[in-house]
Order: structure tokens, then sequence, then C-alpha cells
């Protein structure tokens, strides 16, 4: 059986990341959470009081920063691990919202976290999903998805799982940070947020989880077809 490559991108608090590791699960495939990835580059700079205008400093922290994912044996999710730290809770807090469109708009940055993105992806049988996976990490993917959904719906979304995690933040709050970065991440010189002449789109506004994993998983097992075929042909 042959195995693809899944790129899903768009917008912040579309459902990208929970209906790829839903995907990923229902195909066997590895999840890779590009957005944690950056996250966890955001966490280590707001620790270590990193100044993202300053080129030596950036390089010099990114040298020192690895980025992993393990399986938590009890939640069975894939944890963030940052220089060996389990930091999954830590970088989805909203203070590391707040930085983290500025800090992956960094050229330096999205260099170092595409490279670890490609090598992850070497072997395909993967889901990741992002902001630049089907423009800039695997433009060769087999499938690629582009999530929207309304600013407000969103909003609401995100403020659930922030409360899930003991975090209450107001919704106008919520709603002025998505919209910041989506102007960052669609404006940025870098690798901007936007959708692949083949992606396919989806608007999440009314879809329920298991609607968007039924139609992502539908998608792929096509997909999967037209590469068996391929191969058969050869």
């Amino acid at each position: 059986m042959s195995s693809i490559i899944i790129a899903l991108d768009g917008y912040s608090s579309c459902g990208k990341s929970t209906t790829a590791k839903h995907v990923a699960k229902e195909l066997g495939y590895a999840y890779i959470d590009t957005g944690a990835m950056y996250r966890a580059v955001t966490l280590y700079f707001i620790q270590n009081h990193i100044s993202i205008t300053n080129p030596y400093e950036v390089s010099k922290a990114l040298s020192n920063i690895q980025v992993g994912f393990r399986r938590h044996h009890e939640t069975k999710s894939n944890d963030t691990f940052l220089n060996g730290m389990n930091v999954e809770n830590e970088i989805r807090k909203m203070y590391v919202s707040e930085r983290v469109s500025e800090v992956s708009a960094v050229a330096e940055v999205r260099h170092a976290m595409v490279a670890q993105q490609q090598k992850m992806g070497k072997g395909k049988g993967i889901v990741m999903d992002g902001r630049d996976i089907g423009t800039v990490v695997f433009p060769e993917a087999e499938l690629k998805i582009f999530m929207t959904a309304d600013s407000y719906m969103r909003a609401q979304r995100r403020q659930a799982e922030l409360l899930a995690k003991g975090e209450m933040v107001g919704l106008p709050e919520i709603l002025a940070n998505l919209q910041k970065r989506d102007h960052i991440d669609a404006h940025r010189e870098e690798s901007p947020l936007r959708q692949a002449e083949d992606a396919l789109l989806i608007d999440t506004t009314y879809l329920t989880v298991d609607e968007q994993v039924e139609l992502v998983v539908r998608l792929a097992d096509e997909r999967i077809g037209q590469a068996v075929r391929r191969r058969e042909k050869k």
C-alpha cells in the first residue's frame, strides 16, 4: 500500500490540528503539529529574552533548540518537547499565542523549522498541519487541504480550548489575537499563509470534527488509491 503526504494549512482555530490528529490515527500515519514547533521556539525566545530583531541572538538561540514529539502513554496524544522538556501545556497559553506569529515570521526561524519538518516527512505516511505545508514544506504533497472558518466561531472554539485548560480569557481579547495573527501570517515576507493552487478549500464553520475527519479521510483514500494505480503502471 502506498503512503502519501497530507498537508493541512489554514487559519488558527479552524480545527486543523484536531482533524489532522484524527486523520493520522484513522490512516495509521504519523502526525506532525508544526504550529507546536513554532510555539516551542516562541516559548524559548520568551524565556531567554531573545530579541527577534537581533540576527545574532536568533541564530544562536536556534542552534540551541531541539523540538520533538513523544506519545503520551495516558492520553495517547503527541506531546511537544523542547530540549527534552515537555512543554505541551505551556505552549498553548495565551502569552505564547500573543507572540507566536511574530516569531514565526522571522526568516531564520522558518528556515530552521522547515528543514526539521522536511526531514520528518521523508518517508511519507504523515499528516502535517500548519501555515505553509502545501506551499513551502511539501509542495509535492499528494493531498493539500486549506481550512478556514468564521472568525467569531474560531474565537469561540479557542476560548473553549483555553477554558478546558483552566485559562479564562475574554472573547474580545481572543478575537483580537486571532485577527492580529491572521494579518501577520498572511502578510509576512517569509512563507506567507496562502492557499496552494491545488489545495482543496474546506470551510469548517458549520462542520463537526467528525465531519471534517470523515471528509479528509475520504479524500486521502482517493489519493492513496491514485498513488497505488500510478505505481502499478510503472
